[in-house]
């Protein structure tokens, strides 16, 4: 479990590798210590110049000369130091990146599917590129910003009460002033809220312009603009409305912070001209001065940094703690031990299941499943049927533990699957579902997704069994063509039967099919259907039911309606009962004989 604490969190990965971020920091103090070598350096050659005027005495050349060597030692050393700073905090962010990204993806896989439901890709797009890569670049770059930003005022105290305690006040008291401004402007009411609502507008604008983008289809089909898209057009206007109102709520405290640090020798001056009156050493204490107002010109650049670095680190909390919020979701709890079955018969058992709680309600019809129960035996078809949102695709979900349900059990061979490893578990379902993803790789690639270490004859027969071998071959690459690269795309029958490649590939004991031949032409159906019963040979299959004529063989047809298991049977069984079933293939049948004029003819006329 994850701290609460996002600062805490952040500095806990930050010395995720301890000795390396040790030395980034050392060196970066040492970058600041000998970055004011020169100044100093400097100082001693305008005394020793000075010196040599009013005392009429003979310049001492080589220590002038020992001097400027001295300043561009120190200004090579800083710079060198730095250098090793940035090598030693990029290596330690690099190690953080892929610890981070890896494993935040690799967690994604544990959690149940019910968890993308209510995260939007847009957001885990964003944690997964934006957050984590702030962390990096704060660690890269920042942390060293920061040590060496916090060194920097140290050490220009100790220079500024050095030469002139009186003249070092006076330089400090401005700066004290400019900071006063600036924190009662971070602690005015509203400033923590208005920053939590700007990040959840840039989270709002992300979801919907990833929206926006993969509809961009539909938009121009319709001949839509960008304005007429209401959400995405009304998040960008959030999101300025939030920026506006926060730089208005903290513009006048940064101009005057900004506006005091810039003009430090504005209060120098007049304790210049005050001091001139009691001081009894003229020559140094003009050398003095001089050396303030043209150090006051270069203090506005490391105090401007440690405000910018303020600003990374409270950027680099937030994006931690955007991550932790995902990774405190709890994923599905895994067996200790894992156990395996020798059969592969599926059951349900009372299931009922809720989506989005934890508890089933009360009343069924706030549940996508009541009380469901049958059996699908080893080497039978088991069809899923009924009206849209029935909950055939939630049976389905269930059966490989995308989600668990609230009450009752499934089980495979008589082992409860929750009692199953979930790479076990995964190993023994295929699916080939009515949506086909198919990632931005080679056809090989993609269809060796079902067995990873499959040879290059294995996907081919494959392939040959699934009828794609042959429009696989046309293609100018041939199994190596990228799909979507050169304007290489698929028809959706063609991306269909790489599906069902993949699943005779992996060929699990298990196979879930959601309209496997949804998209497939009427010369090719009927080979797919084929492919299909060679792939269904010997399994349990689930199969979701579009068109009835597809399940009329299945040893056993399930009937859903709201949730609930009204009947389940045989085609011939469930016709005799003329129930729902009878009533829906009923409907069925007058959907193939609509003519484009609206009317249907009745079976009598169909067979004349």
């Amino acid at each position: 479990m994850k701290t609460s604490n996002p600062s805490y969190r952040l500095w806990q990965l930050t010395f995720r590798y301890k000795i390396i971020i040790i030395f980034s920091c050392l060196f970066s103090i040492l970058s600041v210590a000998t970055a004011f070598i020169p100044f100093i350096s400097v100082y001693y050659i305008v005394y020793e110049i000075i010196t040599a005027l009013v005392n009429h005495q003979l310049l001492n050349s080589e220590l002038i000369i020992n001097y400027g060597w001295l300043a561009f030692i120190g200004a090579a050393c800083s710079i060198f130091f730095n250098f090793l700073a940035l090598c030693f905090s990029h290596i330690a962010a690099f190690k953080t990146l892929y610890h981070l990204k890896y494993n935040f993806v690799r967690y994604l896989s544990c959690l149940p599917l019910g968890f993308y439901t209510a995260h939007s890709s847009g957001e885990l797009r964003k944690i997964v590129d934006d957050d984590i890569e702030k962390i990096e670049i704060f660690i890269a770059h920042q942390l060293p910003d920061i040590i060496g930003s916090f060194t920097t005022p140290v050490i220009i105290l100790i220079i500024l009460a050095f030469f002139d305690w009186r003249l070092g006040l006076a330089t400090l008291v401005p700066i004290i002033l400019a900071y006063i401004v600036l924190i009662s402007g971070y602690r005015r009411k509203g400033i923590k809220n208005n920053m939590q609502e700007f990040q959840k507008r840039l989270v709002d604008m992300s979801n919907a312009s990833v929206e926006y983008i993969r509809g961009i289809t539909v938009v121009k089909a319709f001949n839509q603009t960008f304005f007429s898209f209401k959400r995405f057009y009304e998040s960008i206007k959030a999101y300025e409305q939030y920026c506006l109102r926060f730089i208005n709520c903290f513009k006048y405290h940064m101009a005057f912070f900004i506006l005091i640090l810039n003009n430090i020798y504005l209060f120098i001056v007049p304790v210049i001209i005050w001091l001139l009156g009691v001081t009894d050493n003229y020559a140094h204490f003009i050398l003095a001065s001089i050396f303030y107002l043209i150090f006051s010109l270069a203090l506005p650049a490391p105090f401007f940094k440690l405000l910018y670095v303020s600003q990374g680190l409270q950027r680099a909390v937030k994006s931690v703690e955007n991550m932790d919020n995902i990774l405190n979701t709890k994923p599905l709890v895994e067996p200790e031990s894992g156990l395996e079955v020798d059969n592969y018969d599926v059951c349900f058992n009372e299931v009922t299941f809720a989506y989005d709680t934890n508890e089933a309600s009360d009343a069924p019809e706030n549940n996508a499943l009541n009380h469901i129960s049958f059996d699908a035996k080893q080497g039978t078809t088991t069809a899923l049927v009924g009206l849209s949102g029935s909950g055939k695709s939630t049976v389905s979900l269930l059966i490989p533990r995308f989600f668990d349900p609230n009450k009752g059990s499934i089980t495979i061979g008589g082992v409860d699957i929750r009692q199953m490893k979930s790479d076990y578990l995964l190993s023994l379902v295929s699916f080939v579902f009515q949506d086909v993803f198919l990632f931005k790789q080679t056809i090989l690639d993609n269809i060796k997704i079902g067995k990873p270490d499959a040879s290059l004859d294995e996907v081919i027969a494959a392939a040959k069994a699934a009828q794609c071998h042959e429009f696989i071959e046309r293609l100018p690459d041939g199994y190596q063509s990228v799909i979507g690269a050169k304007g290489m795309h698929l028809s959706g029958g063609e991306m269909q039967r790489l599906a069902i490649a993949r699943a005779l590939l992996k060929n699990s004991p298990i196979l879930i099919l959601d309209e496997a031949t949804s998209f497939a032409d009427p010369e090719n159906e009927y080979k797919i259907q084929l492919a299909l019963k060679v792939l269904m040979e010997g399994k349990t299959v689930i199969m979701i039911a579009h068109r009835l004529s597809t399940i009329k063989d299945a040893d056993q047809i399930v009937v859903l309606d709201k949730g609930n298991l009204v009947e389940k049977g045989t085609h011939d069984e469930l016709i005799d009962r003329q129930q729902t079933y009878y009533k829906m293939w009923q409907y069925y049948k007058q959907t193939l004989d609509w003519q484009m004029d609206g009317s249907s003819h009745n079976d009598e006329v169909a067979h004349v």
